[in-house]
């Protein structure tokens, strides 16, 4: 699963910064308005000490663990709805991604400018909220009188349905409300909404970058976001990206974790935020384990066997026959597969089993 989280926020903010420290690729990260021009894409690996574990015991040939892909993209200012600054190509980079990382500044330091001149992260978080939002408007517009004719002249109860959904989500717009407050009765409804690709339906993340003295408690800053955001049902992480990029410098996992104790954290915020990143999508993890090959796989919290085959390959869903599931606590602690199937602990499973996070899989397929 090719799974995207956009980096937004006005310039200046530590976008890029944290970009860096997540991917490792080294984007352009000066004090000016529009350094990044080209969106950035980094695959980053998602932190999973079971792949390590797993690993230790099957000793495969190769360990892939399971990634989303990071995109940067260059500070929104106020006006980018109507083109302003390099809006409309930004706006159009966010649209193809699963999910918003909001970066907000929450640190003081004038030797960094910000462009409206003082230091206000609930201001920035609605500039750029408006601005998703105006662009979302402007999409609806664009639908909703041409279907409104046809629901009323050829009464097309596809198109009224249409309607009534397109109607209720430009209402919330013009409240002031992004797309993602407005709940559907059920998963078709939803699902017309989702075909429009709203940029204010996409789940969010607010990334507050502190100073170094803020990154264990946070600070005053990051308590004003909480308040501001606390009905949006969002998620809200502390990061020092400063921080980050020096932990970023190092070579080896124990001087990580010796600077980590030193500064009073117990994980790097990249690593909680990827984490969260993750959770925001509503992704689990699957596990197959061989002696070629350890991996970890991507599915959606609520699928099935079948639908989880299906990541692998679309034959495996196609021909999908029955899985064979072993929990990943069991195969820790009985050592092996052959061990897990000597002591009762390997189940077998047909195409309604939910498959769960952990769960280490063995497809039987036929084509």
């Amino acid at each position: 699963m090719a799974l995207q989280c956009g980096i937004v926020g006005l310039p200046n903010v530590g976008k890029s910064t944290l970009f860096n420290c997540l991917s490792n690729a080294k984007a352009q990260a000066a004090n000016f308005a529009f350094c990044t021009i080209e969106p950035n894409i980094g695959v980053i690996t998602v932190p999973d000490e079971r792949i390590n574990k797993l690993s230790e015991i099957a000793k495969p040939q190769r360990v892939q663990p399971t990634t989303v892909e990071i995109v940067d993209i260059a500070g929104l200012v106020k006006g980018a709805s109507k083109g302003e600054g390099l809006g409309n190509k930004f706006l159009a980079n966010i649209r193809e991604t699963d999910a918003v990382l909001h970066v907000l500044r929450c640190f003081d330091d004038e030797n960094v400018t910000h462009v409206d001149g003082s230091i206000n992260p609930v201001r920035d978080k609605e500039i750029i909220d408006i601005e998703l939002q105006l662009k979302d408007l402007e999409t609806i517009e664009s639908r909703i009188d041409r279907v409104e004719k046809i629901a009323r002249t050829a009464k097309d109860k596809d198109a009224q349905r249409e309607f009534e959904i397109y109607s209720k989500l430009r209402n919330a717009l013009l409240e002031g409300k992004s797309a993602r407050s407005v709940v559907f009765d059920n998963k078709d409804d939803l699902k017309i909404s989702n075909e429009l690709y709203l940029l204010t339906s996409k789940p969010v993340m607010y990334v507050c970058n502190v100073d170094e003295e803020s990154a264990v408690s946070g600070n005053k800053y990051v308590e004003l976001v909480k308040e501001a955001v606390k009905n949006e049902n969002a998620q809200v992480i502390v990061v020092a990206a400063k921080i980050e990029s020096e932990i970023a410098e190092f070579e080896t996992f124990e001087e990580r974790e010796e600077f980590l104790a030193e500064v009073g954290l117990k994980e790097s915020g990249v690593n909680r935020l990827i984490k969260s990143a993750y959770r925001l999508l509503n992704l689990k993890t699957y596990f197959t384990v061989g002696p070629l090959e350890v991996r970890a796989w991507t599915f959606e919290d609520g699928w099935k066997a079948p639908q989880c085959a299906g990541v692998i390959h679309t034959d495996f869903e196609k021909g999908f026959i029955r899985a064979e599931v072993i929990k990943y606590e069991d195969f820790i602690s009985y050592g092996s597969e052959n061990a897990c199937k000597e002591a009762g602990k390997m189940s077998v499973e047909g195409k309604e089993y939910v498959v769960q996070d952990g769960d280490i899989m063995h497809f039987r397929f036929n084509v």
